[in-house]
Parts: C-alpha cells; structure tokens; sequence
C-alpha cells in the first residue's frame, strides 16, 4: 500500500479511462491541443480560461512562478521565503534557479506564522511559498492571513500552493480576489483529489498580466495528449471526485481515532493525510510497516517534525489495512 506520497489511492475516475481509451493514432502523432482542458480547468475552479496556465504537474507550476519571480535580479542574489516544515521543491527549484531560500518555522501547533513571514522580507526577496492546507500536516491558515500578507509583501509574489484544497478549506482562486491582488498566484493539481498523479497534470491561477511571463518559461505543448484528454473528463467527474474526498475525510476520521488510542499527537488536517508524533522510534515503525508491505513518510528529521509519520487518508479499506499493522508497529516499539 502506497500511504507515503499522497496518492490518490484509488486511481482516475472511469470517465477518464474512457477518454483515453478514445485516442487514436492521429490523436498521438499531433501535438495536442489544450483549449478544451483549459476551459474545463477553468470551469471546476470558477475563474475564467484566460487566468490559467496549465502545466505538466504543479511542480512545472512552481518551476515557472519562481523562474517569472527571479527574473530581475539587481545583480544580487534573490530569495524564496517559505516556512519550515514544508514541500521540499520550493527550496530545491529556487537553489536550481540560483536563488536562496529563507524559512520560518511554523508556530505552535503548525499555526500560520503571518508576522513572521512578513518580518523575513527583505530586498532581496522574490517569492513567498505557502501550502495551504499544510504539508505535512494539514493544518488550514486562514485565508484573510493569506491576503493580508499577499497585501503586505506587494509587488512580491505570494505563490499559495493549494495542492490539497479539494479535501478542505477554502480557495483563494477567486476571480475578483486575484483581479485584486496581482501578486497571487494560486497553485492546483489534479494529482490528489482526481488521481491524475501519473499523467502530470497542473495549473497556475492568476491574473493574466502575472501569468504572461511564466507562459513565457513553460515550454509549448508541456503537458502530452493524453494529460489533455483526460482533464476535461476528470473536472466533469464531480460525483467521483466528492466520493473520493469523502473516502478521505472518514479515513483521516479513523486515523485519529487510532492516534487517541495509543495516545499519540497528531493534528486537525484538512488534507489527504494524517501527521501522527510516534516518537523517537519513527524510523523503525516505518520500517515495520515496510516489511509488511505498508509505505509510509517519515517526516522525523524535519525540524517541527521530530518524531512524525506522514500517512495518506486515502480508501478507507486500506486505512483499516493499515491501524492494526500500525497499533502493532506502536506496541512493538514500547
């Protein structure tokens, strides 16, 4: 069981299978045309086409916010702030630019370090990195504290990663908001809550004038015929996608339970996934967990982290797979 990378654990809706399915040889031998995925990517978000940029997963996404934001150098080195713990691609794309990344840590009980990201701005900053709900651990920033700080850090971009929003909480992929603040540009996926994970499928929200340099740095026809083939069906799917965050809801349900039982911290997450604080032992329950054929994240060597397991909510036959392995993992350890 794959509970370590926040899969969706079922897979694509049918709908999805049965566009792909009608492909032919043409369909692959030309480049593809993208104005029917846009339009539907736009339509499930409620924005307008001309404020998405599609791109070959989210992490293309972010590889063009970033490289849109670093552009005017002033001959200094510029910076990404983010918080600590977080998506390890922000710091790894902004290095792979040759940027600097800055971080904060999160506050207590993973709580939204507003005054302290805005404090961290410099000069030199280009970027600020938020994942909202929070990965790992699920927690939810308020969106007015997200605005607030898009406002305060104003003409620096606020690149909101929504990666998980679809489970709970909600968007700031509004259209007048983003009309309205210029600088925010809003991260989706269709990797999580769709399960489109392996067909590479992403897409920035912003106003046009903020996306025009980044359709300059993603190269034309980035995501292949079949990812544009299977968004439109995917977004039309709702009633899959619903069922899907429901499996998820009532597994992060149980997984809580399971973490009161054995007396373990975790967190309210309104993501895929569960961050439960099992202790020193952390490396050896995943090891467990491992020889039985259950991957799940350790998170133990993150700063805020100590001590942590990441594990997918996902279907909720495979939750129920995984407490009693989990249980006996925890008891095996004390």
């Amino acid at each position: 069981m794959r509970l370590h990378l926040n899969e969706n654990t079922a897979g694509c809706s049918p709908a999805v299978i049965a566009a792909l399915a009608g492909l032919g040889r043409r369909d692959v031998g030309i480049y593809p045309d993208y104005d029917a995925a846009r339009r539907a990517v736009a339509g499930s978000i409620g924005v307008t086409h001309e404020m998405v940029l599609l791109t070959n997963g989210l992490d293309e996404g972010i590889l063009a916010a970033t490289g849109a934001a670093f552009r005017d150098r002033d001959g200094a080195i510029p910076e990404g702030l983010g918080v600590m713990p977080a998506f390890d691609m922000y710091e790894t794309l902004v290095t792979a630019l040759g940027g600097r990344m800055v971080t904060v840590p999160m506050g207590a009980g993973f709580a939204f370090p507003l005054d302290a990201l805005r404090a961290a701005a410099t000069g030199a900053t280009r970027i600020v990195f938020v994942t909202n709900p929070h990965n790992p651990s699920g927690v939810l920033a308020a969106t007015a504290d997200l605005t607030a700080l898009a406002r305060a850090i104003a003409p620096v971009l606020l690149f909101v990663d929504e990666a998980y929003i679809d489970f709970g909480g909600e968007t700031l992929a509004d259209e007048r908001g983003l009309l309205d603040l210029p600088n925010l540009v809003i991260g989706r996926t269709f990797s999580k809550a769709y399960g489109l994970a392996g067909l590479r499928a992403g897409a920035l929200v912003a106003h046009p004038a903020t996306l025009e340099p980044m359709r300059r740095i993603v190269p034309p026809y980035s995501l292949n015929a079949y990812a544009a083939a299977a968004l439109p069906a995917a977004a039309g799917d709702i009633a899959y996608r619903d069922w899907y965050v429901g499996q998820a809801a009532e597994s992060r349900r149980r997984l809580g339970e399971m973490a009161v039982r054995l007396g373990l911290p975790t967190w309210p997450s309104a993501g895929n996934f569960v961050l439960v604080r099992v202790g020193a032992q952390a490396p050896a329950i995943v090891a467990m967990l491992s020889a039985k054929g259950i991957r799940v994240r350790d998170r133990s060597s993150e700063p805020g982290c100590e001590g942590c397991i990441r594990i997918t909510a996902g279907l909720v036959e495979e939750t129920d797979r995984l407490i009693p392995a989990f249980e006996e993992a925890v008891c095996a350890v004390r």
